[in-house]
């Protein structure tokens, strides 16, 4: 069975992300799309519009970490009607701290593009600690 398109567009996001890929991510996500990172660190918040998302967000990630962020995509679950959740791993590494955890992202999908992200993980605590 091929895959659900849904399915197909985060699968190229998250590859698209692990490359660096801030042009490919540009054309999944329209305008007006938001990212909203849980807890109450630095980073944490509502990302509005693609240049903040891609810049305010995406390329802090890699800024903060000295390049060391990295995400492994591990599932992507789709309902058919605009919603796709994804599980991932990610590690990363900020001065001497270490982080080792499990995530998802709620997309929401209108056409072919990407409106709204809605970030979790395991353990907002440890992501606190790890962001401040």
């Amino acid at each position: 069975m091929a895959e659900h398109p849904h399915a197909a567009l985060v699968r190229k996001g998250y590859e698209a992300f692990q490359r660096g890929d801030m042009d490919t991510l540009r054309g999944m996500m329209t305008g007006d799309c938001t990212h909203h990172v849980p807890g109450s660190h630095p980073l944490s918040g509502d990302f509005k519009g693609i240049d903040s998302i891609l810049d305010g967000y995406y390329g802090r990630l890699y800024s903060e970490t000295g390049g060391s962020f990295r995400v492994e995509l591990r599932d992507i679950f789709v309902d058919g009607r605009g919603h796709a959740v994804s599980v991932h791993r990610f590690t990363a590494d900020r001065g001497s701290k270490h982080i080792d955890e499990s995530g998802g992202i709620v997309f929401r999908i209108v056409g072919d593009k990407m409106t709204d992200l809605d970030e979790c993980v395991a353990d907002i605590d440890m992501a606190n600690e790890f962001w401040t």
